[in-house]
């Protein structure tokens, strides 16, 4: 592993390198990686910081524990629904959006390595990675509506993308579970391994495409990106925190939340 002196370090996520392949793994295995405002925002500065490491060419993005990630933490939304002004609220709401766009953005090809759960805000990182890989028993659900907020962070135009709009719609408003298997016919997952399995797939290909040229790699992202943007752009989704607010103020949506969080009671 490169030196740990050079390694930033953080309070809710672990960045490591060994050689050309990096490893960005969201540690709050008690909180099944739930994504917090300290979380997003370290995940935006591993991601630039990855960026910047010239040797690095691939980095697998993973959740330590049992979980990949199980969507926002309530504590994630603190800021938003207070008496903070609006330009600090927006901000607030935004986060999500900014730490979507900075896993996209940053120049290494990125593995998602999925295990366990894999919802709401945990299924926007999975979007925001250029590859994914999960176990055959990895859940996923997007149970934002079943919260009372739409879902925001870009995930909407992500989401199209992969799976088209029928899909999204019905998986958005149902809000109802699925599993490995649907997610790779759907066109979400690029691979589907048992779970003793996913370690050693991930590995392998991290390790295929880190033998590639730094030169075609990075191209290839960056045009296929380019090409996505163009079919489903997520050049407006920084709306997306004026919808989160609105539900915040909508009564319906409200008595929903209440209504969610209380049956989780």
């Amino acid at each position: 592993m490169s030196d740990a002196a050079e390694v930033p370090g953080f309070s809710s996520i672990e960045v490591s390198v060994d050689g050309a392949i990096g490893e960005l793994v969201l540690n709050r295995p008690d909180k099944l990686n739930a994504l917090s405002g300290e979380l997003m925002n370290e995940l935006i500065s591993a991601s630039e910081w990855f960026s910047e490491r010239a040797e690095v060419k691939v980095v697998v993005v993973g959740g330590a524990g049992r979980s990949f990630c199980a969507g926002a933490d309530l504590t994630a939304f603190a800021g938003i629904d207070g008496e903070a002004g609006e330009e600090a609220r927006l901000h607030a709401a935004d986060l999500g959006r900014r730490m979507a766009e900075a896993l996209t953005g940053t120049r290494p090809m990125t593995i998602a390595r999925i295990q366990g759960h894999c919802i709401g805000g945990g299924l926007v990182i999975a979007s925001a990675c250029d590859l994914r890989v999960a176990a055959d028993d990895a859940s996923f659900s997007i149970p934002e509506v079943d919260l009372g907020i739409p879902l925001a962070w870009g995930g909407i135009p992500r989401l199209v993308r992969e799976i088209g709009p029928a899909a999204t719609k019905e998986l958005v408003l149902t809000c109802r579970r699925f599993g490995a298997g649907e997610a790779k016919e759907l066109g979400f997952l690029n691979r589907v391994v048992s779970t003793e399995r996913l370690g050693s797939e991930v590995d392998e290909l991290a390790a295929k495409l880190a033998g590639q040229p730094a030169y075609s790699l990075e191209l290839t992202k960056r045009h296929v990106n380019e090409v996505a943007e163009e079919s489903g752009s997520t050049a407006n989704s920084i709306e997306d925190a004026r919808f989160l607010i609105g539900a915040l103020e909508d009564p319906e949506s409200l008595a929903k939340m209440s209504s969610y969080l209380s049956g989780r009671g």
